[in-house]
């Protein structure tokens, strides 16, 4: 018996940090929107009482630092299950970039488990045990367009975000989320209009979205890493309708309401970074 499961990226059409919370975690508020980039996982029962993970990817590790194990392992303790499983992960989301792939990864990973060991519990449930392993799973679990406050376990379903092409552009090198983080200062902090960002969604206002995005990390990331600027600015000369660091970055993404200028800003950009990609939003 084989299953399949996508995991799809993850853009943050807006991010707020609040304040550092004193469990270490910082109170947020963000915007997330699933895209059409994803990595592809396949399950397979073993008859041992083992937890194989196995990849296309250099750069993932194939052990419990790998979310995917941490999710199988997981589950066949809460649940005391004795059966082993072969776990393939295709991966197509770049790694460190900002995009949710290790914790996309790991909420397939829950989702196809679920499926092969009959287990029958509900996306919340998974959710709920997914918030052991990473803030950004809960809404992996889900996916689609939501409202996202908290560390991350707080979900509020909102409607497709309105329609368009996401170019993603990922410079050379990764950051460390914890490193970000850590740096921010909330004397100097810019915080975007989620609320606005929020309503504008709401209202399926593909113009006032564009207006509305922004990200309190991203001065931070671009002060040390000036290539996130200057990808910004190279999208919005050919034409972006709006540019944004995801996440903690690094990867930037530009919104497009026409795929002729998506296209513009991929061929711009292609020889300046080796990791491009023209993708659209998901319903």
């Amino acid at each position: 018996m084989e299953i399949i499961e996508k995991a799809p990226a993850k853009i943050n059409l807006g991010l707020d940090a609040l304040y550092k919370r004193q469990d270490g975690y910082h109170e947020l508020e963000m915007i997330m929107a699933s895209v059409d980039l994803a990595d592809r996982l396949t399950f397979e029962l073993l008859p041992k009482n083992e937890i194989v993970i196995e990849t296309d990817s250099s750069f993932l590790p194939v052990d419990r630092r790998n979310h995917v194990y941490q999710a199988a392992e997981l589950l066949k303790d809460t649940f005391q299950l004795t059966q082993g499983v072969k776990i393939y992960i295709e991966k197509r989301i770049p790694v460190a970039a900002g995009l949710a792939g290790g914790s996309s990864d790991c909420a397939a990973a829950l989702r196809g488990l679920n499926r092969l060991w009959n287990l029958g519990l509900s996306l919340a449930e998974l959710a709920e045990l997914g918030s052991k392993i990473g803030s950004d799973v809960p809404y992996c679990i889900h996916g689609g367009t939501a409202f996202v406050t908290g560390r991350g376990e707080k979900i509020d379903f909102l409607p497709s975000m309105p329609q368009c092409w996401v170019v993603l552009v990922k410079p050379k090198m990764s950051v460390s989320t914890s490193s970000i983080f850590g740096s921010l200062s909330f004397n100097s902090i810019q915080h975007p209009d989620i609320r606005g960002l929020k309503q504008a969604i709401e209202a399926d206002d593909y113009l006032l979205m564009t207006e509305k995005i922004g990200n309190a990390l991203e001065s931070v990331t671009i002060k040390r890493h000036p290539v996130v600027q200057q990808i910004k600015d190279r999208m919005m000369k050919y034409g972006a309708d709006a540019a944004l660091m995801s996440g903690s970055g690094p990867t930037v993404f530009a919104l497009c309401e026409k795929k002729t200028r998506a296209q513009r800003i991929y061929n711009g950009l292609k020889g300046f970074c080796d990791e491009v990609y023209i993708v659209r939003t998901l319903k």
